[in-house]
């Protein structure tokens, strides 16, 4: 039940019923466009206006903002069935909407403040006011209202008009076969220009076909499938532009991975090759680790064999002081800890002892190490 109410109320502020939304902009828009256009684009409100006068009726057109007579025209004869507007109206005219304009005295006219939020459901509101607002029951009388205008407090101002129904159905009688051809009922306002209600109940509204709404309908039609098949090619041009842009990511995604990779490969041999220089200048070169040795060892001692592999040196040789090596290569400050490793063995062919002989290359500490940038550090 609320969601009923909720889009009953959505839908007659964006209906095309009074005080709508879209009302508001047709109206507006027709405003803006020539007579001759709006009566092409089956726009123009024009209708037939029956003012009851003493024994007859006085026939006006109403088109646009201004009203012409066309003439004054008896009361049908009783009993009579046909149309009495056919003869005298031409077929423009004959086909228009049908309505009877009620004396000024022949209502009672109420204004009011009501709730702004009230308007969507005037009818069934004022429904409620008649009795209070006027000496008539709701079930005696036909009313309608007219929305004034709102005002910015929430209150909106309506004036209700109320017209007894015995008058009303006398007025509708009189008019013998016109009263079931009729699409409403007005009431004379200021100059015996109609008020702008429509008093005639919904069941007996006669709705005159409109003879351009197929062409209308038809071009609303063409309209939408325009603009539909305008909007599934942007949207077609998007993903166009989308699949293309993904591609040209990717191609530039891979492109940035391998200059990524060549850069990373050359920061590692950039990286590897300073390491490796501050691992060299941190311990002695093999021409001064063999230079420092030629000064300590003795003249009768002979090398057959150097080796330097990696921080460790190896001697192996003969000498005739073999036990007095170690002694002389301590203090060394190229190598340390040298000590001999394995029994002397007399070598009988050069009366010499055969030794092995090894030490630890000397390093300086932090060799090989990344030095500290002091300014980043601060």
């Amino acid at each position: 039940m609320i969601l009923r109410d909720s889009l009953g109320r959505y839908g007659a502020k964006l209906g095309l019923g009074a005080g709508g939304l879209l009302s508001w902009w047709r109206a507006s828009l027709v405003a803006w466009l020539p007579a001759r256009w709006q009566a092409l684009l089956g726009w123009a409100r024009d209708r037939l206006l029956l003012a009851p006068e003493g024994d007859g009726y006085q026939l006006r057109l109403e088109r646009g903002n201004e009203v012409l007579d066309l003439g004054y025209l008896p009361l049908p004869e009783a009993g009579a069935t046909d149309d009495p507007l056919a003869a005298v109206l031409g077929p423009q005219v004959v086909d228009l909407p049908r309505w009877v304009v009620l004396p000024a005295g022949s209502g009672l006219r109420r204004r009011m403040l009501m709730p702004a939020a009230a308007v969507d459901r005037l009818h069934d509101v004022l429904r409620f006011e008649i009795e209070r607002q006027t000496p008539f029951d709701a079930a005696s009388v036909v009313f309608d209202a007219l929305l004034l205008g709102r005002r910015p407090d929430g209150q909106a101002d309506i004036e209700l008009i109320v017209v007894p129904k015995a008058s009303f159905d006398a007025s509708l009688s009189a008019l013998g076969p016109l009263a079931e051809t009729l699409a409403g009922v007005d009431i004379a306002a200021v100059g015996a220009a109609p008020a702008g209600v429509n008093l005639l109940p919904p069941a007996r509204r006669v709705r005159v076909a409109d003879p351009s709404r197929a062409w209308n309908l038809a071009l609303v039609a063409v309209a939408l499938l325009a603009l539909a098949g305008g909007l599934w090619q942007v949207l077609q041009n998007r993903r166009a532009a989308a699949g293309a842009l993904d591609k040209e990511v990717a191609t530039r995604s891979q492109v940035a991975r391998q200059v990524n990779l060549q850069r990373q490969q050359l920061v590692d041999a950039v990286q590897g090759a300073a390491f490796l220089d501050r691992a060299r200048s941190g311990r002695p070169t093999n021409v001064e680790l063999m230079d420092e040795l030629s000064r300590r060892l003795p003249d009768n001692t002979y090398l057959e064999k150097l080796s330097i592999e990696d921080n460790r040196l190896t001697l192996i040789g003969l000498s005739s002081e073999a036990s007095a090596l170690v002694p002389r290569l301590e203090g060394s400050p190229l190598w340390i800890s040298p000590a001999l490793t394995g029994a002397l063995q007399p070598d009988p062919r050069t009366s010499r002892d055969r030794f092995t002989l090894m030490a630890d290359i000397a390093i300086k500490p932090g060799a090989g190490k990344e030095p500290v940038d002091d300014t980043r550090r601060h």
